[in-house]
């Protein structure tokens, strides 16, 4: 329909024209002394038009050839981020497939795009990183160091792959540059923390997971677990002496304090330092909120001196636990010892056999084999004790 319109418009106006140069009697006429020139006014509009149009071909013939060398170069530029954007794509389907080798070439061709020249740079970085070549990586990511608007990408790329690289320090450097700027995003945090566990700094990876918990960004087991290191190597700190213990137990919370893989390594810490009245108070803590035979067996190593009050205090409280625990090799094993400590020699035995009656781990059995040699050679009794030294050293074999 909008073909048939134009049609007719077009032929009322070819009619129109043709019968207004019909009816048009003008003439123009052009002095040029000696010479005239007449002419219809019909065939001097034919003539002007096509003046005009011949003109204006002949105008835009020169303004193209004057804009030949920009539409040149325009034409150059986009063919180049044509091929740079194919190249970035081409980089990033390699990485992810795998060919790290390709990744890094594709890059590099995408990098010669400028604006495509930062990212390509992060992941040629991150080919060169698996392949092997920290030198290379460190090329890469140098060549993004000026663009303001990937400093955070490229800080997040250099500390990751710095900790998969197993170098803690410069993860560390890369992080300090990162927090200055006040990113402190989850994925950076976990990050943080990664890299501060490379490099042992346990007191900043305490506090990172407290961070991390309270916004549930950390699986319960793995908190669990760093905590545990954390606890570990503060608490078995040689250089640590009593009262620096006393401090670092202070600053752990207070329903850590009583988690039985912390009350066991902080005892151990006490009664690594004769703190033996410090060790019994955190395992007791501790065994009032959860039973543990760890704690059970670090209570026996922090048994007071014989005759002491604390001494008899701990067998009356191990014999309330053994009536709330019956069949309880490790508590056997602990009321055993300390027993023997106080010399009540009937009882000590009666224990350490029902420690060896009841017992499923191997260290229990050579613990209690060892107490009662140690028992009938102080009552002199060479055979029963040679015995018992005999089924301790093939227990150890075992």
């Amino acid at each position: 329909m909008r073909i048939f319109l134009s049609l007719v418009i077009l032929f009322a106006a070819a009619i129109g024209l043709a019968v207004g140069a019909r009816f048009n009697p003008g003439n123009v006429v052009f002095f040029y002394p000696p010479y005239r020139v007449d002419l219809s006014l019909n065939l001097f509009i034919v003539l002007t038009a096509l003046l005009f149009v011949v003109l204006f071909a002949i105008l835009g013939a020169i303004r193209r050839t004057q804009q030949m060398p920009q539409r040149v170069s325009a034409y150059r530029r986009d063919k180049r981020d044509r091929e740079g954007n194919r190249a970035l794509r081409d980089s990033l389907k390699a990485l992810f497939e795998g060919r790290f080798g390709h990744a890094e070439k594709a890059a590099a061709r995408a990098a010669e795009v400028p604006d495509n020249g930062g990212l390509a740079a992060l992941i040629a970085a991150r080919a060169a990183h698996r392949m092997g070549h920290p030198e290379r990586r460190d090329m890469w990511l140098a060549k993004v160091r000026d663009d303001p608007a990937l400093k955070t990408a490229r800080l997040m790329t250099a500390i990751e792959l710095s900790i998969d690289g197993h170098e803690p320090d410069l993860a560390l450097e890369s992080l300090n540059e990162l927090n200055s700027s006040g990113q402190r995003h989850i994925h950076a945090l976990r990050l943080a923390l990664k890299a501060n566990q490379r490099a042992k700094n346990w007191p900043e990876v305490l506090r990172l997971v407290r961070m991390l918990d309270k916004r549930n960004a950390v699986h319960p087991a793995l908190s669990r677990r760093l905590r545990e290191l954390a606890y570990d190597d503060l608490l078995s700190s040689s250089a640590h002496d009593a009262e620096a213990l006393r401090g670092v137990l202070a600053t752990i919370p207070a329903e850590d304090r009583v988690r039985p893989w912390v009350a066991v390594r902080a005892a151990r810490a006490f009664n690594a330092r004769g703190l033996h009245d410090e060790a019994r108070a955190v395992i007791e803590k501790a065994l009032a909120v959860e039973w543990d035979e760890r704690l059970v067996l670090a209570y026996g190593d922090s048994g007071g001196a014989a005759g002491s009050p604390e001494l008899l205090a701990q067998i009356e409280r191990c014999e309330e636990w053994a009536r709330a625990h019956p069949g309880d090799a490790e508590l056997a094993l602990t009321l055993g010892k300390l027993c023997l400590r106080q010399k009540l020699w009937g009882k000590a035995q009666r224990h350490l056999e029902q420690a060896l009656s009841h017992a499923s781990e191997a260290e229990t059995v050579r613990e209690a084999h060892l107490k009662l040699a140690q028992l009938h050679e102080a009552l002199q009794h060479a055979d029963e004790a040679a015995a018992h030294y005999r089924q301790c050293a093939l227990a150890t074999l075992l």
